[in-house]
């Protein structure tokens, strides 16, 4: 248990016991929990306290949790925020919302507090593991993707990714010309054997498309299995 370094987590919540909850599991687990009632705290928490992550609530006084999430992706500092939703089961939409705006997961309440903490620590550990002997950059038509220092470039242009979205690129880069069912991707990607929808990866590969236009061809939907990237001529 010795990975989550003491790391920051924002927690954003009106409801003081399931704030308290989420608190109270996240030190147990040797976070470093900050806590805000309202959209706008949470704007001025970030800001203040730079968190390695924000557990969001969707629904909150003064601004909700879509407009939250909108203002922290539209901002270079937090364009990559690892950004974890709160949804209730009825907020089906809102959720796919949340996810097209730029968060990286969600849990549905009520949830177990072990499931939120196994979703916490997958975020966190992004993409910093390369594999031993790895390539660390990733060519691509005009794309270059370098691993160490986390860009994603089109021709001399940088592209923004949130974490997920350049953990699926890696992840389709490195699988190149190969089926990837949702399923592997997932656990690939956000780390943990995923259960219930796999809307998920869909939006986050339609981000990754509108993001960088030379995927929306390359990457093909292989219907009821998932994607490939088709194989480039472009040599690593």
């Amino acid at each position: 248990m010795g990975t989550t370094n003491h790391k920051k987590i924002l927690i954003v919540e009106d409801e003081q016991d399931i704030l308290q909850l989420v608190k109270h599991y996240l030190e147990k687990e040797g976070f470093r929990p900050v806590t805000a009632m309202s959209g706008l705290e949470a704007l001025k928490k970030v800001k203040e306290e730079k968190p390695d992550l924000v557990v969001l609530d969707l629904m909150l006084p003064e601004m909700d949790g879509l407009e939250v999430c909108k203002r922290l992706r539209s901002v270079p500092d937090t364009a990559m925020l690892p950004i974890l939703m709160l949804t209730a089961k009825a907020e089906e939409s809102d959720t796919i919302v949340g996810l097209e705006l730029g968060a990286d997961d969600y849990v549905t309440k009520p949830f177990s507090p072990k499931a939120l903490i196994a979703r916490v620590k997958a975020l966190l550990r992004r993409i910093e593991r390369v594999p031993a002997g790895g390539s660390t950059l990733h060519h691509y038509g005009a794309l270059t993707m370098n691993l160490d220092r986390h860009e994603v470039s089109l021709g001399k242009q940088e592209v923004p990714l949130t974490a997920k979205e350049f953990g699926l690129l890696d992840h389709l880069l490195r699988h190149r010309g190969r089926v990837l069912t949702r399923e592997v991707l997932l656990n690939a990607v956000w780390g943990y054997d995923y259960y219930g929808t796999t809307r998920t990866v869909d939006v986050h590969i339609r981000r990754l498309k509108q993001k960088l236009p030379l995927l929306e061809e390359a990457i093909l939907s292989v219907k009821s299995l998932g994607y490939k990237l088709k194989d480039s001529d472009v040599s690593e």
